[in-house]
């Protein structure tokens, strides 16, 4: 009984657009393990590991096309900043619950997965997982650090986003 519990939710999935997403992250979410161990780590992008050894480098930001690319640089590696509007995926109320249960499920599955270790946590500090994921969250921190940084520069420059902010209109025309 309680493994059909378990299985109905899946075959409802199946049916639909987030089964395919929910397949791949099948995967992913039962190998979490492997990153306790440290035997998988989590990729961080060059541009967050520049931004991580110096948040506030102007070098080479004179005109307003060089602070767009290296803003747009960072959102490919955090994604869209808070100021940006969502960008329209065009999928129904339907599709967006299906999606939000598949994520739960891989929730669930990934949770299960890393539940089992005994003394994980020591086992993270042991392996240096711990150290690596307090990593990839500096990288991200001094990145979007970088991000907000490059817009303030932008603003002061007159520049048009997304070398500012989304709701910044430069004054006249923009400096280049």
């Amino acid at each position: 009984m309680r493994r059909l519990l378990l299985l109905a939710p899946l075959a409802l999935l199946s049916a639909c657009a987030a089964a395919q997403e929910f397949g791949s992250g099948v995967g992913a979410a039962a190998t979490a393990p492997l990153d306790d161990f440290n035997l998988r780590r989590e990729y961080i992008p060059t541009v967050l590991l520049q931004a991580e050894a110096n948040p506030y480098d102007r070098r080479n930001l004179n005109h307003c096309t060089t602070i767009a690319a290296e803003v747009t640089r960072l959102n490919e590696a955090l994604g869209p900043d808070g100021d940006e509007p969502p960008a329209p995926d065009g999928s129904t109320l339907g599709e967006r619950a299906a999606d939000a249960a598949a994520k739960a499920a891989l929730d669930a599955i990934r949770d299960a997965s890393t539940d089992f270790i005994p003394g994980r946590s020591w086992i993270r500090r042991l392996t240096g997982a711990e150290q690596h994921s307090r990593h990839v969250q500096s990288a991200i921190q001094a990145g979007r650090e970088r991000r907000a940084f490059l817009k303030g520069l932008g603003i002061q420059r007159n520049c048009a986003p997304p070398a500012s902010p989304a709701w910044f209109r430069p004054r006249g025309g923009s400096q280049r």
